[in-house]
């Protein structure tokens, strides 16, 4: 299989396996004490979390959500791989309190592995809102493996879950043995004698997968293609499928045994999550929001925060640097490399500490806000029936969305999409119409009023429809296949909010200051050979054609080192008063549709290749100054 020949890495004690949405990531942080310690798992495009568990040396990985083992996306491939090959001592299954019967499937699946397991009741709380009252101890009896109840936001049950892993990693559980239908269950053991299986885990599941034509594993043991088409004869209807309903059934009859759900009074709660799930009332729900992240990013942090940051920085380090370096340093480029108006210090650190870190952080806080209480899928969902008119699932709306936060991780993202043609839709979208979450929260600082902002989003909005669509009409290839989870709407946890808040800005500033100390680098080195000049002076063309001054050039050409320090130069020239209130707007639209940053670049022509890579910078300077010209026009018609 893909994944052998990297078994020997997959060394976990521990692994987290559950359907998406259902707190993994959450447990995972309460047991690590870590949010998100991303790493990229070996020889596949996917990240996965690792960590040692609090107050031990377990090693635990949070596998990608997964469904089934018979895996559709890659990134339940790559959880199936590890699960397979990393012979984990304990598999810590999780599932969602509220839809008990459809986490079960994948949890008889582990079972039919041989896992030493222990079975998560998550947001037990929610499940009890909705009158869903399990019982844990008959649960536990049934299934023969440890059963613990959790409300992860909150941390009830995670001590119980530490001990439980401890002594379940010494003293292991056997898992009972499922017993299909005697048709199905006949089908198997024929299967599973012809298995010779050198691996730890149980050759049943190995039989199943077999059968359900897994092109993986039956190459892996040799197994004839016209076996499998021979069982679908016999069932009448794929193996897979029959494998699917046989599940479903075992799970519906535990469920029955194990659940009682009382009747409840409809309360405030369904009220507003009926509205958030209903398009008449959810879309102007989605624009309040909207507004709101516009208010604590654009008004509190571009605004407030950043006036005075950067009035102290200018007064404390920059001053006093520059005077330093006069009466200290007598070589200009030396003096240049350092201070100056391009300086490491006083224009990349400048940028980074006083301009970019007021406002991300409150652009990072209300995206937390609206991520934990459920509200940012209800608004993807919204997005679903409009992204099939551009080719794309409604699982694209995951990179794009995150395209909002960083655009080189969210090309690395598209890697989730089924086809290529979606992951190619996808990366050109982000490429050109999609603004970084520090471009996008420095766009609502420089808007000279909401009317502006509202406008220059209604264009890249506009841009963004029509290369969805013409690029859905025209790219060749099948139209996509959608499954999306809508999770419980909740009232955002302080801490989690926190908690997300300080890793994202953790990660940004570990990524963003050298790469803007790199481009101030970049900078001195081309004003010293005059490449950068040159350059300048190019973008100054179809500036002065835009009506804006020949210093947006050099912000043109900040933008493609990084899009938030092109959008920091923006800001400067509109602080300092050289942009009016039209040449502030048709800026803020050809800025966010102009090329995308070298980081994003780099991922592009590594994932799509050069050409692609090429094709679409040329497509966005295309798009970004006629967009200008159409805007400009449009507003010389009405002023």
């Amino acid at each position: 299989m893909h994944c052998h020949a990297h078994s020997h890495d997959l060394r976990f004690d521990v692994v987290l396996v559950g359907n998406p949405n259902v707190g993994k990531s959450v447990i995972f942080h309460r047991l690590t004490g870590k949010y998100a310690d991303v790493s990229n798992y070996p020889g596949t495009t996917v990240d996965i979390l690792t960590g040692k568990i609090k107050g031990t040396d377990l090693k635990l990985a949070d596998l990608p959500g997964m469904y089934s083992f018979f895996s559709i996306t890659e990134e339940e491939k790559v959880a199936r791989e590890i699960l397979l090959f990393s012979n984990p001592k304990v598999v810590v299954n999780i599932v969602d309190a509220k839809n008990l019967e459809r986490g079960l499937t994948l949890t008889f699946q582990l079972f039919d592995c041989g896992f030493n397991m222990i079975l998560v009741l998550n947001a037990v709380d929610e499940a009890e809102k909705l009158g869903i009252k399990i019982n844990e101890k008959e649960l536990e009896k049934e299934l023969g493996i440890p059963v613990i109840k959790t409300v992860a936001v909150k941390g009830e049950g995670i001590k119980e879950l530490v001990d439980k892993i401890k002594e379940v990693s010494v003293f292991p559980v056997h898992t009972p043995k499922l017993r299909f239908s005697e048709e199905t269950e006949k089908a198997v053991r024929e299967v599973t004698d012809m298995i010779e299986n050198d691996l730890p885990i149980n050759k049943r599941i190995m039989a199943i997968l077999a059968l359900t034509g897994d092109e993986e594993i039956l190459k892996t043991y040799n197994i004839d293609k016209e076996l499998i088409e021979r069982y679908r004869l016999r069932f009448g209807v794929s193996p897979a499928y029959r494998f699917a309903l046989e599940y479903q059934r075992m799970a519906e009859e535990l469920v029955k045994r194990t659940v009682r759900v009382e009747r409840k009074e409809r309360s405030l709660y369904d009220w507003i999550n009926n509205l958030t799930l209903n398009p008449i009332t959810a879309i102007p729900m989605s624009l309040i929001a909207l507004y709101f992240l516009y208010l604590l990013a654009g008004v509190v942090g571009a605004q407030i925060m950043v006036d005075y940051i950067e009035e102290q920085f200018e007064s404390i380090i920059n001053t006093n640097l520059n005077s330093w370096l006069e009466q200290n340093v007598p070589y200009y480029w030396v003096r240049e490399l350092f201070g100056g108006e391009y300086g490491i210090i006083t224009l990349g650190l400048r940028y980074a500490i006083a301009i970019i870190f007021p406002i991300v952080t409150m652009f990072f806080l209300a995206f937390a806000i609206l991520e934990d209480s459920g509200f940012l899928p209800r608004m993807a969902m919204l997005l679903d029936k409009l992204f099939k008119k551009f080719g794309l699932s409604g699982r694209s709306v995951i990179p794009l969305v995150l395209g909002l936060g960083c655009g080189t991780m969210a090309v690395i993202v598209t890697r989730v999409l089924e086809s290529r043609r979606e992951r190619m839709i996808a990366t050109l979208m982000l490429a050109v119409a999609i603004p970084c979450s520090a471009q996008l929260g420095i766009m609502l600082g420089i808007a000279p009023d909401f009317k502006a902002l509202t406008v220059w989003a209604a264009s890249v909005f506009s841009v963004l429809m029509v290369i969805g669509v013409l690029a859905g009409k025209y790219m060749p290839g099948q139209e996509p296949v959608f499954y999306m989870e809508i999770p419980s709407l909740r009232l955002p946890s302080i801490s989690n909010i926190l908690m997300k808040t300080v890793s994202r800005l953790e990660w940004y500033f570990r990524e963003v200051i050298p790469i803007f100390i790199a481009i101030s680098l970049a900078i001195w080195a081309g004003r010293i050979t005059g490449i950068f000049d040159v350059i300048v002076s190019a973008l100054a063309v179809p500036s002065s054609l835009l009506g804006l001054p020949e210093k947006m050039g050099e912000v043109f050409l900040y933008g493609f080192f990084r899009r938030d320090y092109g959008t920091a130069g923006l800001y400067d020239l509109v602080s300092q008063g050289i942009l009016d209130y039209k040449q502030t707007l048709i800026s803020m639209v050809v800025l966010t549709l102009f090329v995308p940053c070298i980081a994003q670049f780099s991922m592009m022509t590594k994932e799509r290749g050069l050409r692609f890579a090429a094709v679409t910078v040329l497509t966005a300077i295309l798009i970004a100054f006629s967009a200008g010209m159409l805007l400009k026009t449009i507003l010389g018609w009405i002023s």
